[in-house]
């Protein structure tokens, strides 16, 4: 299979039913940041995705992928929160939004 290119435009994979509900959960002011980072998600390239440092990028070691992924990764959401997705091609499959930083890489 071959390497999906770094300089495409993200996509966004929403219909996890957990990212859904978790994200649809939080506090009015905490869903719009979380909106806007989507927004932002967008208009950018995976290269910029992987060094923008308002997202913070990171892959977890301590979380198995699902089917089809090959690594499971961290990005801030919002200013206190990350969510939990991996990569499928163009798309970015969104997973989960951990209730607070330490729960996002299986440490509680």
């Amino acid at each position: 299979m071959a390497k999906p290119a770094a300089n495409v435009l993200v996509r966004l994979d929403l219909n996890n039913p957990v990212f859904q509900e978790n994200l649809l959960g939080l506090p009015k002011p905490e869903r719009h940041s979380a909106l806007e980072t989507l927004r932002k998600l967008l208009l950018m390239t995976w290269n910029q995705v992987y060094v923008d440092n308002g997202l913070k990028w990171e892959k977890i070691v301590s979380i198995t992928p699902p089917v089809g992924g090959s690594a499971v990764y961290s990005l801030r959401i919002t200013q206190s929160r990350r969510a939990t997705a991996y990569r499928d091609g163009d798309f970015i499959r969104l997973l989960t939004v951990a209730p607070d930083h330490d729960s996002t890489y299986g440490k509680k």
